[in-house]
């Protein structure tokens, strides 16, 4: 049968395809430590789950108007007043199917044929193709880990374009933990001043901040970046639910209505169920929040400290998420590397050490190639103690087998 050229051009996401891969041969008995998993390890907070068995016990079970039910929305306008000192009405909210929908449903309504999003790399996997298939064209930008993979205004500068209809700002950032600083944005709204550039704003790791860093989004900088701001985020991060499919956005009531309207004609309502616990996820108590920040502390401290010791790696520690991304640029100088590099032709040297971590060291990583950078290897910590230091070991000894 024939496929259209759109969905041939799409490749799967590199990282739910390798935590399928880890999960199969997990589940055919083989010891695989997996690092590829972008997703809390804690259970769903119980309060959550019983607002769910409450929704399914009192009938909430129907279709709900395509935007989210309007205890959500108010949530959500709550969540954004109490969290980021920002006021919206519920006509500049609307709730999603996940995180990754949000920003799907938002590229297509932004974007026409040949428009120009810029993207700052290392990005999450999902980003280019999304645009992609909303017709635009992704412009990547080259951040390096030795400026903390954070774009300059100078760099901002030089890739706008006439065509140029948005720019992504993830902070804190999948893959690279990194943070912007209220200072940082200020001076990245200056390059696109009196520009009519919309601002993606992806802060679905907002509550994952270490170092006492405190968390800023571009709609905080000013009114006028406000009105140019579409702020994404959901409850799969910080509460835990990732399987529940609750993301929302903010933002100028045109897009919004937009959003919904492509939505009625898609996916309509998230799930009913869903969005009841979501309201008790952003209304009740957010101790479990800390509780969990308490164990990705002392876990990135485990996984940067054991990699640095590693042959051939060196990693920075994440300023937010719970993602280490480290430099492995120094293993393709290793004397074992040329046989990795024969073994996996065809391969990006990324893609190729992760092939020889999975099958030497039984250790699932994602390859930096599949974010735009092939120096470097994602791993998650959202993990327990025990398989980081588990996995770290084995990855520390792979290395020193390639060392000589």
């Amino acid at each position: 049968m024939k496929l259209s050229q759109r969905i041939k051009n799409v490749k799967p996401s590199a990282t739910l395809a390798l935590t399928a891969l880890a999960n199969k041969l997990k589940a055919q008995g083989v010891d695989v430590i997996g690092f590829g998993a972008g997703e809390p390890d804690f259970d769903t907070p119980e309060p959550i789950k019983e607002a769910a068995r409450r929704a399914i016990n009192t009938g909430k079970t129907k279709y709900t108007p395509v935007g989210g039910i309007p205890e959500l929305k108010a949530a959500v306008c709550e969540k954004f007043k109490r969290d980021n000192a920002l006021s919206y009405k519920p006509a500049e909210v609307t709730v999603n199917c996940g995180g990754k929908h949000s920003f799907y449903n938002l590229m297509q309504s932004i974007l026409d044929e040949g428009d120009e999003v810029i993207v700052p790399a290392p990005y999450w996997v999902s980003y280019p193709p999304i645009i992609a298939l909303a017709g635009g064209r992704p412009v990547i930008v080259d951040c390096p880990g030795e400026r903390g993979f954070k774009m300059t205004p100078e760099q901002l500068s030089e890739h706008v374009t006439d065509n140029t209809r948005a720019i992504i700002i993830n902070s804190p950032s999948n893959p690279t933990g990194s943070a912007y600083t209220r200072a940082e944005l200020a001076a990245l709204a200056g390059a696109i001043a009196g520009r009519d550039i919309i601002i993606v704003s992806d802060d679905i790791y907002e509550s994952m901040l270490y170092d006492a860093r405190t968390f800023c989004t571009m709609a905080n900088i000013s009114d006028e970046l406000k009105a140019r701001t579409i702020v994404l985020n959901g409850v799969s991060k910080a509460y835990s639910m990732t399987g529940w499919r609750i993301g929302y956005m903010a933002g100028d009531a045109a897009i919004i209505q937009a959003v919904e309207t492509l939505q009625s004609q898609s996916t309509s309502n998230p799930t009913s169920i869903s969005q009841w616990a979501a309201v008790e996820a952003l209304t009740g108590d957010q101790s479990f929040i800390g509780e969990m920040m308490t164990a990705f502390t002392r876990r990135r401290s485990l996984i940067v400290d054991g990699l640095n010791r590693a042959p051939g790696i060196s990693c920075q520690p994440p300023d937010g998420a719970f993602y280490a991304f480290p430099r492995v640029s120094g293993v393709f100088a290793l004397p074992g590397w040329p046989a990795v590099r024969e073994r996996y032709a065809g391969q990006a040297n990324s893609s190729a050490l992760c092939s020889h971590l999975l099958d030497e060291a039984r250790v699932a990583v994602v390859p930096g190639v599949e974010f735009g950078n092939d120096e470097y290897l994602r791993l998650s910590f959202a993990t327990s103690d025990e398989n980081i230091t588990r996995g770290v070991e084995r990855i520390c000894e792979a290395m020193q087998r390639l060392a000589g």
